[in-house]
């Protein structure tokens, strides 16, 4: 069992999961993660809550894609804050009494008021009958890889740092919420993203590789406050122009992996200014998308239909 949030799945993430589903091949048992459904800072300081580097959904999958063989998702509310370190322990053994090894970061700390320690799963491990397994901070460029880390970057939007901390590109993630179709009257439909609580880059246009339930293909992507349409600057938006889709997606959770910036957020003299510009931003888009997704090793950029997203344990 791999304990931990893992928001972001970095490289140091990667470490501990796949030390542990290496070493239960090796034993012939289960890789499990034990992982929370919201971050605990949400619960207990939410006005410091950290905005979160992937939904949950992403999250899960990709756990998943990791090769982990079931996730145990524990409800993170106030009264799971206020179990002690060690009645978390005895509760993960008594849930899971063929318990052989539980990996961690070497700084793990859990429990009430955080006073759990790596010394203490040793020493309950003794008790209960299961090592435990510290992993060691992943290095990048003299750093260790964190999620601070990440959203730092993610804020200043340093794209290529990011994708290398993660080992993959910056994927954002949300739920299609009704818009004002402003988008499609001006001839390129928007899905409109849902992305309260998440980290993500700073204003501008992007171009972007789009995966929806039934489709994935390039995108050009906004974030920002539509300076040339709001009057009075809002909450932030995340809308994507699906390049040679004309489907409906509303209700679906979209993930935009960010490819690179085009260029950053204005305020245009007019809507004609604006369309004309957005006519642009997508031919740019559409030849950069298809050097750029190839570079990835993710093929030549064809838009393709995909399987919905796969179903996890839980």
């Amino acid at each position: 069992m791999a304990i931990g949030m893992f928001d972001g799945l970095h490289l140091g993430h990667q470490a501990v999961i796949g030390r542990t589903v290496s070493r239960a091949k090796n034993q012939d048992a289960l890789a499990l993660v034990a992982t929370f459904d919201r971050h605990p800072a949400s619960v207990i300081a939410p006005h410091h809550a950290p905005p979160a580097i992937q939904t949950l959904n992403q999250r899960l999958r990709g756990l998943s894609d990791l090769g982990v063989d079931a996730t145990w998702l524990i409800h993170f509310d106030r009264a799971f804050s206020e179990k002690s370190a060690e009645e978390f322990v005895r509760d993960a053994f008594r849930y899971f009494p063929g318990l052989r090894v539980v990996l961690v970061g070497e700084k793990f700390r859990f429990g009430h008021r955080r006073q759990g320690t790596v010394e203490l799963l040793q020493d309950l491990g003794h008790e209960l009958g299961f090592e435990v397994e510290a992993i060691p901070p992943v290095n990048l460029n003299g750093e260790p890889v964190s999620s601070t880390r990440i959203r730092r970057q993610i804020r200043a939007g340093h794209l290529d740092e990011v994708r290398a901390l993660l080992g993959r590109p910056y994927a954002l993630a949300g739920k299609v919420v009704e818009g004002d179709r402003l988008g499609r009257q001006l001839g390129f439909p928007t899905a409109n993203l849902a992305v309260e609580g998440m980290a993500v880059p700073p204003n501008g246009v992007y171009v972007a590789h789009a995966e929806a339930a039934a489709w994935s293909g390039p995108a050009v992507v906004n974030v920002g406050f539509r300076p040339t349409i709001e009057r009075q600057p809002q909450s932030i938006r995340v809308e994507a122009h699906l390049i040679g889709f004309d489907g409906e997606v509303y209700g679906q959770e979209i993930e935009l992996l960010f490819l690179r910036s085009l260029r950053s957020e204005r305020k245009f003299s007019d809507v004609g200014a604006l369309r004309a510009q957005i006519a642009e931003d997508c031919r740019a888009a559409s030849g950069l998308y298809q050097t750029i997704w190839a570079a990835f090793g993710c093929g030549h950029g064809e838009s393709k239909a995909v399987s919905s997203p796969r179903a996890h344990s839980s």
